[in-house]
Order: C-alpha cells, then structure tokens, then sequence
C-alpha cells in the first residue's frame, strides 16, 4: 500500500540560459552600432529637398503651388540669359549655335545702329516743318546705313561658314538657317541679346 505520506518527487531545477556574450574584436577595436544590434539612423543626402509638410488648405497649397512656379521662370529666365543648354530654345541649343553667337557678339556690328537710323529717318518724314533737303539727307542716310548692314551681313555669314566648316565638319545645321540666326542677332542691340554675349567685343574666337 503506497504511503501517504510519501516526499513528491522533486522537479527538475530550471536550467538557467545565459545570453552569448558579444564577440570582442581585437584589442582597440570599437563595436559599431550594427555589432552592437543597434539601428543606425538614415542620413539625408546633401542637396536633397526636404520634403514640405502638407498644406492645411487649398488657398495655401495655391499659394505654395504659384511660388513654385514663379521660382521656376526665375530659374529658367537666369538659366536662358546665361546659356545654360538646359533652359534654351530650340533655335539656340547646341555647340554650333553658341559658336555663331560668340563671332556675332566678338565684332561691332554695324546692323545695331540700323535701327537707331531707322527710326531718326522716321522722326523727319513725320515733321513736315523741315526742309526738303532734310528730307533727302535722312532717305540717303536710310539706304547707306541699309546697304551697310547687308554688307556687315555678309562678311558675318562668310566668317560663320568658314569657322563652322573648320570646327564642326560634321555639323548638320544648314547654312542657311546659320546666316539668318548670326545676322538676326547682329542687328540686335548687345544688351537685348538673349542668350547674353559670353565673348568681349575684339576677343579672338
């Protein structure tokens, strides 16, 4: 007959787990964070925008919206004026056309005072006060300056051709739309010129 007073029989004692010990590097070495089984926080790129935090209505995300925008005409208008090929219009893009400008903007051009001439002659053939001389001088003056500014054209075309033959044999631009875009531009006055002259008047080109 089995006692009642019998001892139970004893559990088990636990068994007590020790965590591993970190592995130790040799002697002056420094655990990082990622030996250590720490996360290590993502860094922002440099020159990266910080994103904005949403706008809490639509008159401010209008707001937000229309200053992005005016920044982005500044930035282009600056990025067109300087030349930046990232900006330009079609007709001034690309390497042969920046060599067009360069021999337009390295010369005085006698097509800037065309203009200026043009609209002198204007004001006399609107005054009917003056002399008929006057009249005369100024329609005389009119088509010198006119036969002076295709001259200048000319030379400026012949200047292009040869240049634009010499640096850029492969160049598929044609000729003709060259001259037109050089001569458009030398009639130009210098300071109204878009993209503006990255060349001195007389610097060799």
């Amino acid at each position: 007959m089995p006692s009642l007073f019998r001892r139970k029989s004893e559990e088990p004692a636990a068994v007590a787990v020790s965590e591993p010990e970190p592995e130790v590097g040799p002697r002056g070495h420094t655990p990082s964070k990622r030996d250590l089984g720490q996360k290590t926080p993502k860094q922002v790129v440099a020159g990266r925008r910080v994103a904005e935090p949403p706008a809490a209505n639509r008159r401010e995300a209008a707001k937000r919206l229309r200053e992005k925008q005016r920044v982005e005409r500044v930035e282009a208008r600056e990025g067109m004026a300087n030349g930046d090929e990232r900006y330009l219009l079609a007709r001034d893009k690309g390497p042969v056309r920046k060599l067009v400008r360069d021999i337009v903007d390295s010369r005085r051009t006698i097509g800037t005072f065309f203009f200026g001439t043009t609209f002198l002659v204007m004001i006399v053939g609107f005054n009917r006060s003056l002399n008929s001389s006057i009249y005369a001088a100024a329609n005389v003056l009119f088509f010198v300056m006119l036969l002076a500014t295709a001259v200048d054209g000319f030379m400026i075309s012949r200047t292009v051709k040869r240049l634009v033959r010499e640096r850029f044999p492969d160049a598929k631009d044609r000729m003709g739309s060259l001259y037109l875009y050089a001569v458009m531009r030398s009639i130009s006055f210098r300071f109204i010129r878009n993209p503006k002259p990255q060349v001195k008047v007389g610097q060799a080109i």
